[in-house]
């Protein structure tokens, strides 16, 4: 009962005495409303800001002048370009791609270095992204020829292949000859048969011939009783021939030479690229 009374008191004291109100005074903002100027606050602020600030030095200060307001540069990526261009719908024929051909004119090794010579193709050449057509031309040039030599050596041609006329216009090639005559040649060489065991073998004929008239002279006298003494004499003298013939025939035979090249108008030809080619 007592805690209730004295609550009740406290409650009548503060209420009475220590009340708190809130009174707004509206007229201090009404006289601000009236005298302000944005525009001027503004330009004020900015020059009293501006008064206090120090200079710059000279180097930041043209760093930044030279830096504001500029967007920044971005250095194009640079593409290689590509060691060879093709213009749209060229055709690429790649490295190590072959053809049949016949060749127009005679090549041998009686023609210099330096002379030309065509093929032709025989028939369509179809190729996966190309077709070549009969009769296209490929011109060639003889770039190294001598006639057959001794130690039975035999002639040689070689031959590069430079361009091909197609279309009615001429693009270059470069290409050797795999095979010449229906023949597989190596290196690009054109070679006259080499002779030297043939020869050697045809240089020690007579020593062969002159050993068999010897033995059959042999056996002639052999089968007589008056000539049997003499009978091991034809014998003796052809197995000395022939000796003699055979250790000398390979000395003669070096001294021989081999087979011209000779290849006759139409004969089988094969060539083979040896970098791409670029034809329209």
């Amino acid at each position: 009962m007592l805690r209730i009374v004295i609550f009740t008191l406290f409650v009548v004291f503060f209420a009475t005495e220590h009340a708190f109100a809130f009174d707004l005074d509206m007229t201090v903002d009404d006289d601000i409303r009236k005298n302000y100027n944005s525009s001027k606050l503004v330009k004020d602020t900015n020059t009293e800001d501006a008064e206090t600030l120090p200079d710059l030095p000279l180097k930041l200060k043209n760093e930044s002048s030279n830096n504001i307001n500029l967007p920044k540069q971005i250095k194009p990526v640079q593409n290689k370009a590509p060691s060879k261009i093709i213009s749209e719908g060229n055709i690429k024929i790649a490295k190590g791609t072959s053809f049949n051909v016949t060749n127009v004119s005679k090549i041998s090794d009686w023609q210099k270095a330096g002379t030309s010579v065509k093929f032709k193709t025989s028939n369509s050449i179809n190729k996966k992204h190309f077709v070549i057509p009969a009769n296209t031309v490929f011109n060639g040039e003889i770039i190294e020829s001598h006639q057959p030599q001794i130690s039975c050596n035999g002639g040689l041609v070689v031959i590069r292949i430079r361009s091909i006329s197609y279309s009615g216009q001429t693009f270059p090639v470069n290409a050797y000859v795999t095979r010449a005559g229906g023949k597989m040649i190596f290196l690009n060489n054109i070679k006259g048969e080499r002779t030297y065991l043939k020869t050697m073998w045809k240089k020690g004929s007579w020593g062969r011939a002159l050993f068999n008239k010897m033995l059959t002279l042999t056996i002639n006298l052999g089968g007589e009783g008056s000539t049997l003494l003499l009978s091991p004499f034809p014998i003796a003298y052809g197995t000395i021939c022939l000796g003699l013939n055979a250790i000398s025939s390979p000395v003669t035979a070096f001294f021989s030479k081999g087979k011209h090249v000779s290849v006759p108008a139409g004969s089988l030809f094969r060539i083979k690229l040896l970098e791409d080619a670029y034809i329209d």
